[in-house]
């Protein structure tokens, strides 16, 4: 039994549980290695997550890793979550061209507070070690933080892509930026973590926490890496400063909506990341997909998964009916121009959408329907069409609109 008076399951099953949607393990036989310990003595494994509190919201982006840390505490380990507010004012060079604004110790205290309700609506704060980086990292003194900048060297700084990157470009690097890895790694060493959790942009933070726990005469954490996920433009990481994020405090028809605005090739990996559905079922949603299955449905889906998680099945409802009721049906009129399509174009019940288009009289070339869909001017059943290759498993009633004011309704035998 651990600690916690949970029964803990076999390495096995662990494993099952623990390597969904993972990217990488530092290393797997070491994991293996420490969970059969684990099982075998009844200690739970201590393991940490990081979060610099740099605003006030926490995003989809933040729930990958805090999903992760659950699984470790439904499987009975301790897990603890770091506040950063150390680190914070600093400010995580990763991924950046520049170095960011530093923030107050004010700041990240409130800010901090606010991560933590926020992470209630994931994991068990009730079961969850909360401690603040400040708790170790303000006592030291300048000879400290000598000692600490000595266990590394400028040429492993510069081997991190985003330093490396600035450097050869003539930007600037702070000295103060080099010091946050290693106050990262120091988190580790203070409160002596079996394993650490993080994205894979986080992958040298995570092995400085091995190399300095290594140095203290300690095992050396294992590192889990999630991917990184794009925000809602499929483009850049989910991010509060590109404004492409879902928040976690988001009202639910405003969860739902973003849900249903991101592009189809995130589908599955908001399912299989954001959600707790099985993944039995989001393959065979994927299957589905792949044989003609509209990609508005199971972003329907993925919206009602969210919007339950966070506010509750009613709430996920309502906030669908709201969506069909203010989005598919806005504008639309009830009288319209109907369409037949040409049974030749059909192949199993799909055709192409310019094809459509020009079926339905509502553009005059396929060059016009290629540039009026590129500029995000063709929707079906209120989606934006994206791809001008795609092609639409047909229904009857499906409503075509171009540009604000042509519409046209196609119609089955």
């Amino acid at each position: 039994m651990s600690d916690q008076g949970v029964k803990m399951a076999s390495v096995t099953e662990q494993m099952d549980v623990l390597m969904r949607g993972v990217v990488d393990v530092v290393s797997v036989e070491e994991l293996e290695a420490k969970l059969t310990r684990s099982v075998k003595t009844g200690k739970p494994l201590r393991v940490k997550l990081g979060i610099d509190p740099t605003g006030f919201d926490l995003t989809l982006g933040h729930t990958v890793p805090l999903r992760k840390l659950k699984a470790f505490q439904s499987l009975g380990h301790q897990v603890v979550l770091i506040i950063g507010d150390y680190t914070a004012q600093i400010g995580d060079p990763t991924g950046r061209n520049e170095a960011r604004p530093q923030l107050t110790h004010e700041e990240t205290l409130a800010h901090g507070r606010h991560y933590v309700e926020q992470a209630a609506k994931v994991i068990d704060v009730s079961r969850l070690e909360i401690r603040y980086n400040s708790e170790w990292l303000a006592p030291m003194n300048f000879a400290d933080v000598i000692r600490l900048a000595g266990k590394t060297t400028v040429a492993r700084m510069l081997e991190r892509d985003d330093f490396s990157k600035r450097y050869h470009e003539g930007r600037p690097i702070s000295l103060h930026e080099f010091f946050y890895p290693l106050m990262q790694g120091q988190d580790s060493v203070a409160i002596r973590a079996d394993v650490e959790l993080g994205g894979t942009d986080q992958t040298f933070n995570l092995l400085m926490g091995r190399e300095l726990q290594r140095d203290e005469g300690m095992e050396p954490q294992v590192c889990i890496t999630n991917p990184i996920v794009e925000g809602l433009d499929g483009v850049e990481k989910m991010s509060k400063s590109k404004g492409n994020y879902i928040a976690v405090a988001d009202r639910p028809e405003e969860m739902y909506g973003k849900a249903m605005s991101i592009p189809d090739g995130l589908i599955a990996k908001y399912l299989i990341h954001f959600t707790e559905m099985p993944l039995a079922e989001i393959e065979a949603l994927q299957r589905a997909m792949a044989e003609g299955m509209n990609p508005r449905d199971a972003k329907m889906r993925l919206g009602r998964e969210l919007v339950a998680l966070y506010h509750g099945p009613a709430e996920a409802q309502a906030a669908e009916d709201h969506f069909r009721t203010v989005f598919q049906k806005k504008d639309v009129p009830d009288d319209m121009p109907e369409f037949h399509p040409d049974p030749a174009l059909l192949e199993d019940g799909a055709a192409g959408v310019i094809q459509l288009l020009l079926g339905a009289g509502l553009v005059a070339s396929g060059s016009e329907a290629r540039r009026l869909i590129i500029q995000g001017g063709v929707s079906v059943d209120g989606e934006r069409v994206a791809d001008e290759r795609a092609t639409l498993a047909l229904r009857d009633g499906m409503v075509f609109k171009v540009g604000k004011r042509k519409f046209a309704r196609l119609r089955l035998p």
